[in-house]
């Protein structure tokens, strides 16, 4: 059974803990596989979102998806990273929540995705909510229990 101060976690909003989109490296959907490469490798992240020309969530793309992508039979195909946009590799199906969703609903989503993309209630993308930040808050929870 969970005490009061445990249900008051998991209950709490998720905004205070958001990178705001502003801090958030992303590509758009018509941009080319050598840009999102370029963006991935400076960012140092594995994965980041893609939004389209109203900045609306529409997807993420990865390394692996953009070398998955150029892999011929015998070779890597580079000259395929400036033929091939971002909407031809990316994955639509990515974790989302709104700015007013809880906690223990990031938390969940968080288990088997590093990030989950924060959008407003009319798509909009708001920001990323990261599985450090979500770990870090329940490590300080503990830590004050």
């Amino acid at each position: 059974m969970l005490n009061q101060e445990t249900d008051q976690l998991l209950q709490n909003r998720i905004n205070e803990l958001v990178v705001p989109a502003s801090k958030v490296a992303h590509v758009q959907l018509g941009n080319s596989l050598e840009h999102a490469l370029l963006v991935l490798i400076k960012s140092r992240y594995s994965a980041i979102p893609v939004l389209d020309h109203e900045y609306k969530i529409k997807g993420q793309i990865s390394k692996t998806m953009i070398l998955e992508s150029i892999l011929g039979l015998e070779r890597i195909e580079y000259e395929k990273l400036e033929e091939r946009v971002v909407s031809e590799v990316m994955d639509e199906k990515i974790p989302r929540m709104k700015e007013d969703e809880t906690f223990l609903k990031a938390l969940e989503l968080s288990i088997n995705h590093p990030y989950v993309c924060i959008e407003d209630s009319e798509g909009v993308f708001q920001g990323i909510l990261t599985r450090r930040a979500i770990l870090a808050a329940v490590y300080q929870y503990f830590r004050q229990s």
